[in-house]
C-alpha cells in the first residue's frame, strides 16, 4: 500500500541538469529502501541508483558522479539530482519503493520521460 509518483522530468542539451522527485504515500513507514531505475527503448530496466533507510547509497556504474540520490523524510520523497547528461540517459525513469517483508514487496511509480538530445 505504497503509492508513488514522479515529476520533474523533461528534455535537456547533453551537459545539461534535471532534478526528479518522487512522492510517497501510503504506508511510508515500512519502506526499506527506495531507487530510482529507467528503461530505453528496446533495453531491459536498470537500476540507476538506490537510498536504504540508514543512508546507504548506490548507483549504477555508468551515473557514478554524475548523478545523486537523496531524500526528504518530512516531505516523503525522494530526488535524483542528475548532472552532465548524455544521451545515453534517455530513458523512462521510474521510481521505486521496497517493503522487506517476506516476500519483499516492490512499487513502483508510472515513469517520466528524460530525453537528452545531444
Amino acid at each position: 500500500q505504497v503509492h508513488l509518483v514522479e515529476s520533474g522530468g523533461g528534455l535537456v542539451q547533453a551537459g545539461g541538469s534535471l532534478r526528479l522527485s518522487c512522492g510517497a504515500s501510503g504506508s511510508i513507514s515500512s519502506i526499506n529502501a527506495m531507487g530510482w531505475y529507467r528503461q530505453a527503448p528496446g533495453k531491459q530496466r536498470e537500476l540507476v541508483a538506490r537510498i536504504t533507510r540508514s543512508n546507504s547509497t548506490d548507483y549504477a556504474d555508468s551515473v557514478k558522479g554524475r548523478f545523486a540520490i537523496s531524500r526528504d523524510n518530512t516531505k516523503n520523497t525522494v530526488y535524483l539530482q542528475m548532472n552532465s547528461l548524455k544521451p545515453e540517459d534517455t530513458a523512462v525513469y521510474y521510481c521505486n519503493a521496497v517493503i522487506a517483508w517476506t516476500p519483499p514487496i516492490n512499487y513502483w511509480g508510472q515513469g517520466t520521460q528524460v530525453t537528452v538530445s545531444s
